[in-house]
């Protein structure tokens, strides 16, 4: 078993909760000391830094939301002058003003180290060729995937997003070993391919590290069929630091969490009750290394459970579940919540159905409807319409078994759905709420 850092990554865990009290207690006193906003939602609680003692007394901070960074545009939570600033990245401002994050020396070495780590868990190493096509920019993704490539020492092709033709033909030509992308770019890469007449089997291709979105396992084993590719997921967000954040292994039983960074819990998203271990929650992430913008018991808004139990990789830290949603990308649906990876799950489980899709939301006469449109293959497409009405018929009795309510299916020729060259766009709600 392959580790870029064997003593940090299978501490005991003893010694891994020695070091997260010690760094908690840190980021808590800087925070307090050197940004306002924490420092007066600490006070209006009652709570000092001195009053974090154990790693029980985390769940005493207040919540940091993604609405209080905006509101704090653009550097009003660094902790640092802007002097000791040697990057910023931001998300995306599609819904308001953008999420601005800051990196010191520190954090950049940092974020490539766990990058680097990342890396050699999805079998990569420093005679790798890595193809990065995440946008580079002000989103942490290309940058992240490029500058841990650099640190493991491997060969780094920055790509980018788009000009799909393009990625084929450098992997053709640079003999890329890794693929570093979004999971829906992934399957739009390896159509592409089928089109221009590639067998991916005769690449160099071997490992696809995808994230930015969530994905179901049935995706999974459709981007291996269709690339001939290991896929691993990666986790990651800018508000924490961006990809890395946790990793699979190579026995996929959950996502590593680099516990020496972050801290992790699982809460209701209603009721923000921290939960047991297992339970299904939103993702509250702490971190306990960062300089520029420390985050405290940040609401990562993704849905997924942790798992602590030993993992046969020798890794100690703890695992998460693949995410399955976030808890405000929820649709409810005439009081039914609905995630689009839950539908996702039942149509790649069909055969006949590809993985490209879309969700229509409609309210008429105060009633919501749901349109799940649904490409299907070229030869189920042009089979005689019985088949093809059976097939909406199974699909609609799928979904509604396991959605519990009613959808409407609409079959849609091959390609017609429109491709993404980043994160899919999955739902159009046109419901006037």
């Amino acid at each position: 078993m392959a580790y870029w850092d064997q003593d940090k990554e299978c501490m005991s865990r003893d010694n891994l909760e020695k070091l997260q009290l010690r760094r908690l207690k840190e980021t808590v006193y800087r925070s307090y000391a050197f940004v306002p906003t924490y420092r007066g939602k600490m006070d209006a609680a009652g709570i000092k830094p001195d009053d974090i003692n154990t790693l029980g007394d985390l769940g005493k901070l207040p919540f940091t939301t993604k609405q209080e960074m905006r509101n704090n545009y653009p550097f009003g939570l660094f902790a640092v002058p802007m002097s000791e600033v040697v990057r910023i990245h931001a998300s995306s401002g599609t819904t308001g003003k953008p999420s601005v994050v800051g990196y010191t020396r520190r954090d950049v070495d940092n974020w490539a180290d766990l990058m680097a780590r990342s890396l050699v868990s999805c079998g990569a190493d420093k005679r790798s060729v890595i193809q990065v096509a995440y946008g580079y920019g002000l989103f942490t993704g290309g940058l992240g995937a490029h500058y841990g490539a650099e640190r493991l020492g491997a060969s780094v092709i920055p790509a980018s997003g788009g000009n799909t033709q393009r990625q084929i033909l450098l992997m053709q030509d640079f003999g890329s070993t890794h693929l570093a992308c979004t999971p829906s770019y992934a399957l739009f890469i390896a159509e592409v391919m089928h089109d221009m007449g590639i067998d991916p089997a005769s690449l160099k291709l071997k490992t696809g590290v995808f994230g930015a979105e969530p994905w179901s396992e049935n995706m999974r084993t459709e981007i291996e069929n269709k690339l001939n590719v290991e896929a691993y997921d990666i986790y990651g967000l800018s508000e924490i630091m961006g990809p890395g954040v946790a990793i699979e292994c190579p026995f996929k039983t959950g996502l590593h969490i680099a516990e020496d960074h972050f801290l992790a819990e699982i809460i209701d998203p209603v009721t923000e009750e921290v939960l047991p271990e297992g339970s299904m929650g939103e993702l509250v992430i702490t971190t306990i290394t960062k300089e520029a913008i420390p985050m405290v018991r940040y609401r990562t808004r993704d849905l997924t459970a942790l798992a602590a139990s030993e993992c046969p990789c020798g890794r100690t830290h703890v695992r998460m579940n693949k995410v399955m949603g976030r808890s405000d990308d929820m649709l409810i649906v005439r009081g039914v919540n609905v995630f689009p990876s839950a539908i996702e799950a039942v149509l790649l489980s069909i055969p006949g159905v590809e993985p490209h899709y879309m969700i229509i939301l409609e309210r008429q006469d105060n009633l919501d409807l749901m349109e799940v449109q649904v490409e299907v293959s070229e030869d189920i497409f042009s089979d005689e319409v019985r088949k093809l009405e059976d097939l909406n018929k199974r699909i609609a009795k799928e979904l509604e078994l396991n959605l519990l309510i009613n959808v409407k299916v609409r079959l849609v020729e091959p390609k017609s759905i429109p491709r993404s060259e980043g994160k899919a766009v999955r739902v159009k709600d046109n419901r006037k709420i």
